[in-house]
C-alpha cells in the first residue's frame, strides 16, 4: 500500500519543473535570441538557447560532421544574451559536454552544455533573470478562458 502514495512535494517540484521548461521555450524561441561569439575574429554566430539554470546553459546549433569542428570540453565561449534587437548581457560559459542530437524537424544539431562564469560583474542580471524565470514557474498560473474582465 506505501508504494501507491503520492509524495505531493515531489510532484509540485515536478510540474514546476515542467511549466518553467516550458515557458523558457517559448520565452527562447519567440523573444530572446542568444549569440555566441566563437572566434578571435570576433564574428556573431547565432545559438538556439535550449535550456537554462542557476548554474550554466544548454544551446544547440546545426551540425554537420563532415563540416564542423566540437568545441572541446572546458572551452570558454562568450555568449550574448540579447534582451532587445541592440542590447544583450554579455556572459561567459565553459562548456562541459558536447552530443549530436537530432531535433524534431529531422535535423542534426551539437548541443553544448555549458556552466556560467557567475565571477563576471554582468552574470548579475543573467542571476535575476534566471531567478525570474523560476519565480514564474512556481507562481504562474494556466489560463484556461475563465476569466472575468473588470473595468473601473
Amino acid at each position: 500500500m506505501t508504494d501507491k502514495v503520492l509524495d505531493f512535494v515531489e510532484k509540485r517540484k515536478e510540474n514546476v519543473e515542467q511549466k518553467r521548461r516550458n515557458f523558457e521555450r517559448i520565452l527562447f524561441q519567440n523573444f530572446l535570441g542568444a549569440y555566441s561569439v566563437i572566434d578571435q575574429s570576433g564574428v556573431i554566430y547565432p545559438i538556439d538557447l535550449v535550456d537554462i539554470s542557476h548554474e550554466g546553459c544548454l544551446f544547440q546549433i546545426p551540425w554537420d560532421a563532415n563540416r564542423d569542428t566540437k568545441f572541446a570540453q572546458d572551452t570558454e565561449i562568450s555568449m550574448r544574451m540579447y534582451f532587445t534587437d541592440q542590447s544583450y548581457v554579455p556572459v561567459i560559459v565553459n562548456v562541459k559536454y558536447g552530443r549530436e542530437y537530432i531535433g524534431r524537424d529531422g535535423n542534426t544539431y551539437m548541443q553544448y552544455g555549458c556552466e556560467f562564469d557567475q565571477s563576471l560583474p554582468s552574470f548579475k542580471a543573467m542571476h535575476s533573470f534566471i531567478e525570474f524565470m523560476y519565480s514564474f514557474a512556481e507562481h504562474s498560473a494556466i489560463d484556461k478562458g475563465d476569466r472575468k474582465v473588470y473595468f473601473r
